[in-house]
């Protein structure tokens, strides 16, 4: 599996604004199909630029699922958010390969 992580960091005199479109924004992603699920989290270090910071981590079965995601979806979807929040947010982003998930286990005293 395959995490793709967008991390960004929101101006404050937009963060509400923002927490309501990105909460249509993350279903209108998932609905392309590439992913099967995604995780909002927030960034609990102070960032010397101010701001709130974001990750958004969303789960791919395969290489190609992100793959596609790149060639038929990213453009448009990345657009939607420069255009509504250009200079008010900062994003980067980074692909992850899941080697092995770990769970704890359950004794049975």
């Amino acid at each position: 599996m395959y995490i793709y992580n967008v991390t960004i960091n929101i101006d404050e005199s937009v963060h509400d604004e923002w927490l309501v479109w990105i909460q249509e924004h993350i279903p209108e992603v998932l609905a392309t199909g590439r992913f099967i699920s995604a995780k909002m989290t927030q960034v609990l270090v102070e960032e010397e630029m101010g701001g709130v910071t974001y990750s958004i981590q969303y789960t791919a079965k395969t290489r190609e699922d992100l793959d596609d995601y790149y060639k038929h979806n990213a453009d448009k979807l990345r657009s939607d958010a420069m255009m509504k929040f250009a200079d008010k947010m900062v994003a980067f982003r980074t692909e992850l390969r899941v080697i092995e998930e770990f769970y704890p286990t359950v004794s049975s005293n």
